[in-house]
């Protein structure tokens, strides 16, 4: 795709405008990092003169009829490039805040289970420096034992010590507020050129957009339920009281 524009000598942010998307789009789906939609494939054929080549490519790729290829959607690669993240959560722990034990209890393989903790690097890191987060939690969250109440005492524990880091915010929503978030874990990430892609988290699978509507959705939501939560203190005060309560 990137051979195709530079033969026709058009720049990405001709392409973001032509196909109501941005820079950071553009150049995500040019390294195939990113899905797009056929109409996408046929406005930049077009601009670059690829004779139908690009469609036919994209034709191609879907046409075991899967919406979104897994190799092609990577969302571990947007967490790891955002300049931050912010994150919904209604039942369990965000697993970038994820404690080994709690991750094992949700995940069915050893090898989810390391490719989660090594994506919690991003928060750790030194250089670059650590993604800064801000994770809405669902009051559900707090006593949800996955693993046992050790498992759960451990994981709320990693959450006060991961809320000392100035990268970290955890904010804590009450039961009787959370109605604007019944739609499902959400993540949403600025990138540094301040475009915005969201993770959306289904019964059957994620699901990778940064189409304008959905964005614009989920950062009201996000807005209001940020809105309704509890300040960072009494959030990590009510999480110490649950995990003393905790039987």
């Amino acid at each position: 795709m990137r051979r195709y524009r530079n033969r026709a000598n058009v720049i990405q942010e001709s392409i973001a405008t032509a196909t109501n998307t941005s820079v950071s789009f553009v150049s995500l789906v040019e390294t195939g990092k990113r899905a797009c939609k056929r109409r996408f494939a046929e406005i930049v054929d077009e601009m670059r003169q690829a004779s139908g080549q690009l469609v036919e490519l994209w034709d191609d790729l879907y046409r075991d009829g899967s919406p979104v290829p897994s190799w092609f959607v990577d969302w571990a690669t947007v967490e790891g490039e955002a300049a931050e993240l912010l994150t919904w959560q209604p039942v369990v722990v965000p697993g970038l805040l994820q404690t080994e034990d709690y991750a094992r209890a949700l995940l069915p393989t050893e090898e989810a289970l390391a490719n989660r903790i090594k994506r919690q690097a991003i928060l750790l890191r030194d250089d670059p420096a650590p993604t800064p987060i801000v994770a809405l939690l669902g009051r559900a969250v707090l006593t949800y034992c996955a693993g046992g109440v050790a498992t759960q005492r451990a994981q709320l524990d990693h959450l006060i010590d991961m809320a000392a880091r100035p990268n970290v915010l955890i904010q804590v929503v009450p039961y009787e507020r959370t109605a604007v978030g019944t739609g499902g874990a959400c993540v949403l990430a600025t990138m540094p050129d301040r475009s915005e892609i969201a993770y959306l988290d289904t019964t059957t699978r994620g699901i990778t957009t940064d189409a304008r509507e959905d964005i614009a959705g989920l950062s009201r939501a996000l807005m209001l339920l940020r809105a309704e939560a509890l300040p960072e203190s009494m959030s990590l005060d009510l999480i110490k009281q649950v995990q003393e309560d905790l039987e």
